[in-house]
């Protein structure tokens, strides 16, 4: 008998998951950004968000839940209820993470739904104008002739400015240090400033600076030049053989979220993605469209997993 109540119980869960994946979506879906404002996550997080409420019907609202480089709102959404009404968006931080602190309250593996990675970007290596550096080998020479000395703002530990940085000092054979901050948008309002002399933001939140001069781009970090800066020559192109990083933006769910919410949801996204006239928007940005399957973005967690967990390892990279 109780062997007959628990199948009875977990057919009952199975019909009422059902049920509610049909009438998917029947409320306000949260979407999780674990960074503040002004960041690539939070950019590219509020373009979707607007569109996905146009195209579901349901109102799909940003929320910004940001500290510890992300664990806080990404920890949120790990353990919000499995119904599609909580949703996170996320980087790079969210499988690095675990290489840099003593204890992580999820797996990014195992805890989480993949719906899509929706777009790939590089990032820019930029500095104040006020630094006397006008190319990456010039910007390399000058710290190398003071070791320790210059600094790079960074969204926080194991965020994508971060390991561009430490990437580039890897492979430069540099020690520019740095500085973080509590977020993308900080992090720049810093370079900005002159607080610090460089950065290594996205390009869709430092495009519209470097155009207007406020901060000076020495390369992008791709293998290729963007249409976004077509004149920007790549890293490579400037002088650093072997650099190249790219980050990407995710949706993701809870573990156990129904697989027709997943579906529905990855439906809707390719088509805002790849929908007529959408690649200039992203493009004007910087950031090439992906608009993955759930499956394919699984593979390229565990990759990216073990691709920057070798960086890190290797720069002997450590939250403090």
């Amino acid at each position: 008998m109780p062997c007959c109540r628990v199948l009875l119980t977990l057919l009952a869960l199975c019909a009422s998951f059902s049920v509610a994946a049909q009438n998917y979506p029947a409320k306000t879906i949260r979407l999780v950004s674990p960074f503040p404002p002004g960041g690539s996550v939070d950019v590219v997080g509020r373009i979707l968000a607007a569109k996905l409420t146009e195209n579901l019907g349901q109102q799909v609202i940003v929320d910004n839940r940001s500290g510890a480089s992300g664990i806080i709102g990404t920890e949120l959404v790990a353990k919000a209820p499995p119904d599609g009404y909580t949703l996170l968006i996320n980087t790079l931080p969210l499988v690095t993470n675990e290489f840099l602190m003593p204890r992580m309250p999820y797996d990014p593996i195992r805890d989480f739904e993949p719906i899509s990675m929706v777009t790939s970007s590089p990032s820019l290596v930029t500095v104040h104008p006020s630094v006397p550096a006008r190319s990456v080998k010039e910007l390399i020479a000058l710290a190398k002739s003071k070791p320790g000395q210059l600094n790079y703002s960074a969204a926080g530990v194991g965020t994508n400015p971060h390991i561009a940085g430490e990437l580039f000092n890897l492979l430069a054979g540099v020690n520019i240090v740095a500085v973080q901050f509590k977020g993308g948008g900080p992090a720049d309002i810093a370079a900005l400033s002159g607080e610090v002399a460089a950065t290594f933001g996205n390009i869709s939140q430092e495009v519209e600076y470097v155009k207007s001069g406020r901060l000076r781009a020495l390369a992008v970090t791709s293998t290729t030049r963007n249409s976004a800066l077509p004149e920007l020559p790549t890293v490579i192109e400037a002088g650093l053989p072997g650099y190249e990083f790219l980050t990407w933006h995710g949706i993701l769910a809870p573990k156990g979220t129904p697989a027709p919410i997943v579906k529905l949801l990855n439906e809707q996204l390719k088509k805002i993605l790849t929908g007529p006239g959408e690649a200039k928007l992203w493009q004007d940005r910087g950031l090439d469209v992906i608009a993955s399957s759930p499956e394919d973005f699984a593979v390229r967690l565990v990759n990216e997993r073990k691709k920057w967990g070798d960086v890190i390892k290797k720069r002997g990279i450590k939250a403090e």
